[in-house]
């Protein structure tokens, strides 16, 4: 009983299959077809360039002495041609995305000149039909091959080496059949020195462009399928790093070894705590859709602030937010970055709260925020396939305990003394006047704390 048959034909229509593009999001498939289009539009420039070069090279190389300059002959003919069918494909190309039928019809195109252009050698130079099966202008039948390599897609580049194996094997065929009797040679020594045909020099050329066509189409389906899975896996790393602020996405991209819970690195940060006072009442009084345009434009104030200065967004906590500065990765200017990202958010603030009617919001919301720095631990939390980056330290329950502060002192923001003088040590002024609160008693801290506010 044979299996190697159907074992064949089912890897020869694994091999040539396009990937299954109807698993992938249509994002995906939109950044394919993108590169295939990328991938049209090199192959046309470098097709022009070919065109250009081959008709500069037959105006300025020294003529041959039994060759004139003569556009009307053959060989110019044909080599404007095929400039000019090259100069309108990319114009086509970069017009609209090309169906295939036109890539397989321009492929057939791009032999059949070169085909041409190597058969007008024997007219032009008046030479037996032999003559033009010397012409060195073949390799460029490979180099159409090559070319199609440039795409992600096999079966162009099969369908190239295919046609111009088969159009060089008809032209061998038609050469014989030209030439009359007495034209086939089975002498190489003859072969090299008339315009006498070996057919066994043409089945080479032949099988020479089969194997470099085997060869490439194994290549570009390899590519292929590495494309599709690397834009896969680039598009679902980039929207899932939507979801992860970016110094943790940074710390995932960059991890040499697999991230394992319980891995912890001791830095010295600030933490900025964020808060809307009156906003619970207010969402349970309007629709959720209401409650979430509200925050996102709250959140499009502040978040670029928070960047702008060195921040990571830690978490969203409801209408809350948690900023770490020099938490992810090491910062000398950590306490510095956060209040002048404070004092930023609280102009922010004033404004969105100013704009609330204009968004539909009647009540009275109020932003208040603290800010606290000191050691902290930058920590991977959780286990097995779930895991968190946090920060975790007294910074962080201090800047907590400190917004919350904030209803008993009247206060927008509050920020410890000693946060104050770690900033001015690292280059920070103030711009926004502030009020001191000396011998504080904050809810949760063990003795009193010398409290700066923005009121």
């Amino acid at each position: 009983m044979d299996h190697g048959v159907p074992a064949a034909r089912l890897s020869l229509r694994a091999l040539f299959a396009r990937p299954d593009t109807a698993a992938l999001p249509d994002r995906v498939k939109a950044i394919i077809m993108a590169e295939d289009r990328a991938s049209e539009h090199l192959i046309g420039l470098v097709q022009i360039g070919l065109g250009v070069t081959l008709m500069t090279l037959y105006l300025l190389a020294p003529r041959p002495s039994d060759a004139a300059i003569n556009m009307l002959a053959p060989v110019p003919l044909a080599l404007a041609l095929y400039l000019a069918f090259s100069l309108f494909r990319y114009w086509l190309i970069t017009k609209r995305a090309v169906p295939g039928w036109f890539v397989a019809v321009s492929i057939c195109a791009d032999v059949g000149l070169v085909l041409g252009l190597i058969w007008s050698f024997h007219i032009q130079y008046s030479q037996p039909p032999g003559f033009a099966l010397k012409a060195p202008t073949f390799v460029y039948l490979i180099v159409l091959v090559v070319l199609r390599a440039l795409r992600f897609d096999p079966r162009y580049v099969l369908a190239a080496g295919l046609a111009g194996a088969a159009g060089w094997a008809a032209l061998t065929f038609v050469a014989i059949s030209a030439s009359g009797d007495g034209a086939v040679t089975r002498s190489f020594v003859d072969y090299m020195t008339s315009s006498r045909i070996l057919v066994g020099a043409e089945f080479d050329k032949i099988f020479a462009m089969l194997v470099i066509t085997c060869v490439l189409t194994l290549s570009a389906r390899r590519a292929e399928r590495t494309l599709a899975s690397a834009v896969r896996e680039e598009t679902a790393a980039r929207e899932i790093g939507r979801f992860l602020s970016k110094g943790v996405a940074d710390q995932i991209a960059r991890s040499g070894t697999l991230i394992e819970a319980g891995e912890a690195v001791e830095r010295n940060a600030a933490i900025l705590m964020i808060d809307i006072r009156g906003f619970t009442p207010f969402a349970t009084r309007v629709p959720a859709k209401e409650v979430v345009r509200v925050l996102t434009a709250f959140h499009a104030r502040i978040i670029p602030v928070v960047r702008a200065n060195g921040g990571v967004i830690d978490k969203f906590l409801g209408d809350g937010v948690m900023a770490t500065f020099g938490g992810t990765e090491s910062s000398g200017t950590s306490a510095a970055d956060a209040l002048r990202a404070l004092e930023q958010i609280l102009h922010e603030a004033k404004a969105w709260e100013s704009a609330l009617p204009e968004l539909g919001v009647s009540e009275r919301l109020t932003v208040n925020a603290a800010v606290a720095s000191g050691p902290i631990v930058f920590a991977t939390l959780g286990g097995g396939d779930r895991l968190e980056y946090t920060v975790i330290g007294e910074a962080v329950n201090l800047a907590a305990k400190l917004e919350k502060h904030n209803k008993t002192e009247g206060t927008r923001a509050l920020f410890p003394a000693s946060t104050l003088m770690h900033a001015k040590a690292q280059g920070f002024s103030v711009a926004v006047p502030f009020v001191a609160r000396p011998g504080a008693n904050v809810a949760g801290v063990p003795g009193t704390i010398d409290l700066l506010a923005f009121r």
